[in-house]
């Protein structure tokens, strides 16, 4: 069978993805910093569908623990059919002369360094068989920039060009790259940007229905498994409610 490995697997986009994988029979590698939600995730999937789980618990802004984990992957699970660099997150939400310093590397050590940090470990994996797919989840704010947006639209911004970049790189190599850029969606990203308050994660998404997470799996899929000659190299998608970063068409509760 073939191998996903799924980076930030405990909640929202990853975890979809996953268990999307996992329905069309795919083995998958699940990472996140969560062993609980990982346990749980490793139980829905295995007791729902014939597939393997390998449970890959590191954090990817530490170095030492994403190579110390891919290297003790047993060799069968070594070869990594498609890598899907998910984990990532915002933090703060502040104009840029407000922002707070520990908000800022936070969103660097996990969006940009994690996702580096992973790709290094697994590309060799891929390079030495000549095979393999990267799949880095950017966003919209990779894009173009938005008000208080500054240092996340700024991590998100150098994903679109290391994932332009790695395409160029491992082109001799016939390992495919593409990055999906989401706009609005529901999942834990507003919860966690606002520092868990949920009222305000609320807010976003009133007056019109974002993206699901289930909406950027089944993209994720499409996008791994395309005819060996198709790439698609670069997806933005928003819900319909929404052009681009910054308008929305917003329907106001009476």
């Amino acid at each position: 069978m073939p191998i996903a490995f799924v980076t930030g697997a405990t909640s929202g986009f990853g975890r979809a993805i996953a268990i999307k994988f996992a329905m069309h029979g795919w083995d998958v590698i699940i990472n996140g910093r969560r062993t609980d939600r990982l346990t749980e995730l490793e139980k829905i999937i295995t007791g729902t569908y014939e597939t393997r789980v390998f449970t890959l618990p590191f954090n990817v802004q530490n170095k030492e623990e994403v190579t110390k984990a891919i290297s003790s992957l047993p060799y069968d699970w070594k070869k990594i059919d498609v890598l899907v660099n998910n984990a990532g997150l915002a933090s703060g939400l502040s104009a840029i002369h407000e922002g707070n310093i520990e908000d800022w590397e936070t969103m660097i050590d996990t969006n940009l360094k994690g996702l580096l940090y992973v790709s290094k470990a697994v590309m060799p994996l891929m390079t030495e068989r000549r095979s393999g797919h990267i799949i880095n989840m950017g966003s919209i704010a990779g894009k173009e920039a938005y008000a208080k947006g500054n240092v996340y639209c700024a991590t998100k911004h150098a994903v679109d060009a290391i994932s332009k970049s790695m395409r160029i790189d491992l082109l001799p190599f016939g390992i495919k790259v593409t990055s999906i850029n989401p706009g609005a969606a529901e999942t834990e990203f507003s919860l966690v940007r606002f520092k868990g308050d949920s009222e305000k994660a609320a807010q976003v998404y009133q007056g019109y229905e974002p993206l699901k997470a289930e909406d950027i799996a089944d993209i994720v899929y499409f996008s791994a498994t395309r005819p060996p000659h198709v790439v698609l190299n670069d997806i933005t998608v928003t819900p319909l409610a929404q052009a681009n970063t910054s308008n929305f068409i917003k329907k106001i509760p009476k």
